[in-house]
């Protein structure tokens, strides 16, 4: 194949490949994955674009993104920002998916100019096809998250080291084009020096197998020539090394610490104890071994093109690589060293992962294949052994076909017949155990990204301008930890801001944005989009309230069954306990916030025992529940009101209303949403302040 034929073709493919990806990023995925550091990406994508390292929310605790390191008033990402620049280019562009097209062409474009340079040219070309129909590949470059990224880095790496190293030969035999040889070494290093960068270790397992050629260059062959040219490449990587140690000191205050270490100190490279956000492992050897057995399992049975037939195809092509291979000592760059170093990936990569127990952390629970992340999005840690396994999967199908090419030259009439048959088949059933193994997980993708839709159908029908929207914390108090579909503006400015509905810390935020309209999301049922269920969601009109006293009056429907009907105010560990006289229709009752403590009264509402007033702190948060209840169980109302009281002030929010027919879906899972209860319950709700005997403020939570 001529080298134009060669440009034109390889450029199909990758556009091909980069039009899947767009593809799948917006149809697919259009509100990310169940993996949320998409959001970490994303987040810090748009601050760079705004010139920030980090951000100054106005109130911390209450606008603290997933991910994001706190020091003092600012936060900052746990992750370096190589992958997200990459995204903000493709937000100059017209929108940050265009990254993903352009990255994942890219990588296709360069994994077919590797194996050219390795192999030959038609090599290249299927590799290139074989890449792009890896699930892995499809899935990781869709998403907003580093590997695919860094990857690209890797591959430019050793395009530019390969291209660096067979023009220096070139240029020893015939004297030219020596600047040339220094450019691609030059670029070698700088792009090994963004991968490190982007992920210190996946960049120096990637680069192993090539150091390891560099030395064994020096050795066998030491010239000028040949120092000059390494000494480029390590000067580039030494720039990358020295940007991330710079950026390191600008966000840790050392060189030396990397922010994903001052996240958690525990979170890192090594065996025995590992921890992360309270989560707790002793990583031994042996799990370590147990954990990558299972994850390189997993690689090569569903995620590489093909499956178990490409992986076999790729153990064929490194066993005839080994078989033939005679490296001899040349200084000289030969086919068989480009080939050994792309075949030492498999080597380095799979070794090296052994040390990170994130491997382990993708799986979930080793009994259960479907559990953890690597279920729907791959062993992403083992990106990069998709360039390898297309190469030599490819080396192995070319082998193959150029026998049977070979065979029916000698034994039939018409040997192009059989040849096209026998390609033929071989691409169908290459093309159908690709489908084969990925068809589950698309539709796995498209039932989650249909849970989302529905969660997040709320903020698709109403405007919100100029708002500030309190989001429920099922994961613990982080914001797109899970909804990294909502995010702020670097400066918290935006027409919607989100923040963490918290309890008395929400008037903090009231505070921060006096002139705009309050609201909460809120939902019914567990939040477990990766199990393909939904929720009931719903968005509640807040208001703010301030008098001398503050008022809570609730209405609440008392179903034909009910037995007995009784109620409980609490802050912290106080509590005041009441009785309901019988079972009326509706209760009503009446929460008193005056002087430091609370009331609970109403007709036919009476304190059991002398605790009937609960003390009220100066921040805190007081829980109504309402208890109907009957012999064979029952259910509660729950109400939950944030106030602080200050300068013989007290202020309060819409409280936050709950219907709670399992206790522990209580505190979040269980909002009150009007269509997803039964008929005979009800909650109205009314908050009231009172200054001087006058009505200062009046909300209804039942207002849309």
């Amino acid at each position: 194949m001529n080298r134009r034929r060669f440009r034109l073709f390889s450029a199909a493919v990758a556009m091909v490949g980069g039009a899947i990806v767009l593809l799948l990023a917006t149809e697919l995925f259009p509100y990310h994955t169940t993996n949320h550091d998409e959001a970490v990406y994303l987040q810090q994508a748009g601050m760079l674009l705004e010139g920030q390292l980090s951000v100054s929310p106005p109130v911390p605790d209450s606008f603290r993104p997933w991910f994001f390191v706190r020091d003092g008033a600012e936060l900052y990402p746990k992750y370096a920002p190589v992958p997200a620049a990459m995204f903000a280019v493709g937000k100059l562009l017209g929108g940050a998916r265009l990254a993903l097209a352009g990255i994942g062409a890219a990588n296709v474009a360069l994994t077919t100019a590797i194996v050219a340079e390795a192999f030959d040219r038609r090599t290249g070309l299927l590799a290139g096809v074989f890449l792009l129909a890896s699930p892995l590949f499809l899935i990781d470059s869709s998403v907003f998250l580093p590997y695919a990224p860094t990857t690209f880095w890797n591959l430019l790496f050793a395009f530019a080291y390969l291209r660096s190293a067979r023009r220096e030969g070139a240029v020893k035999a015939a004297g030219a084009r020596i600047r040339a040889t220094h450019a691609y070494a030059l670029l070698a290093g700088l792009a090994i020096g963004a991968a490190f960068f982007a992920r210190p270790y996946t960049s120096v397992l990637f680069a192993a197998p090539f150091i390891a050629h560099a030395l064994y260059s020096l050795w066998a062959g030491p010239s000028a020539t040949r120092l000059t040219r390494l000494s480029l490449t390590a000067l580039g990587g030494g720039a990358g090394v020295g940007a991330a140690l710079a950026y390191n000191a600008a966000m840790t205050g050392s060189p030396m610490v990397f922010p994903y270490a001052a996240f958690a100190p525990q979170d890192g490279l090594g065996f025995g104890h590992r921890e992360i956000l309270g989560y707790a492992r002793n990583y031994t050897p042996e799990l370590a071994l147990r954990a990558n057995a299972e994850v390189a399992s997993v690689l090569f049975t569903e995620w590489v093109v093909a499956g178990p037939v490409g992986s076999l195809l790729a153990a064929v092509g490194v066993g005839a690589f080994l078989r033939h291979a005679s490296v001899g000592k040349t200084a000289d760059l030969t086919d068989v060293q480009a080939r050994a170093m792309l075949a030492g990936l498999f080597v380095s990569v799979l070794a090296g992962n052994v040390y990170f127990w994130g491997n382990l952390n993708i799986l979930g629970a080793l009994a259960d294949p479907a559990d953890g992340l690597i279920d729907t999005l791959g062993p992403y840690y083992h990106f990069d052994l998709l360039v390898p396994t297309a190469a030599f999967a490819a080396h192995a199908a070319f082998l193959g076909f150029d026998r049977v090419r070979a065979l029916a030259g000698e034994r039939t009439r018409r040997p192009r017949a059989v040849v096209a048959g026998v390609a033929l088949v071989g691409a169908v059933l290459l093309a159908g155990a690709t489908a084969g193994v990925l068809a589950p997980t698309v539709a796995d993708h498209a039932e989650i990204t249909d849970s989302y839709e529905r969660a997040y159908q709320p903020f698709e029908d109403r405007q919100l301008s100029d708002s500030v929207v309190f989001l429920p914390t099922p994961y613990g108090d982080w914001l797109n930890h899970p909804f990294q579909h909502l995010r702020n503006d670097p400066g918290f400015d935006g027409e919607r801001v989100y923040a963490l509905s918290d309890g008395p810390d929400d008037l903090d935020v009231v505070a921060a944005y006096p002139d705009r309209d309050y609201y909460r999301y809120v939902y019914r049922g567990e939040w477990t989009p990766f199990l393909g269920e939904s929720v009931n969601p719903a968005i509640h009109r807040v208001r703010a309230v301030r008098g001398e006293r503050v008022t809570l009056n609730a209405t609440l429907a008392v179903p034909e069954y009910a037995e007995s009907v009784s109620a409980r105010v609490s802050t912290g560990d106080e509590s005041g306990y009441y009785e309901v006289d019988g079972t009326p229709k509706n209760v009503s009752l009446g929460l008193r916030v005056a002087d430091g403590t609370a009331r609970l009264g109403g007709p036919g509402v009476s304190p059991v025992g002398e605790n009937a007033t609960v003390p009220v702190a100066r921040e805190d948060e007081l829980v109504v529940q309402v208890f109907v209840s009957r012999a064979s169980g029952g259910f509660s109302y729950r109400l939950e009101l944030p106030v602080r009281q200050a300068d013989g002030e007290v202020a309060a929010l819409t409280p936050y209303r709950e219907v709670c027919f399992v206790p522990d879906n209580c505190n979040g899972a269980a909002a009150y949403v009007e269509d997803a209860v039964p008929n005979e319950v009800r909650m109205e709700t009314t908050l009231r302040a009172t200054r001087s005997g006058r009505v200062a403020d009046d909300g209804n939570a039942t207002a849309p």
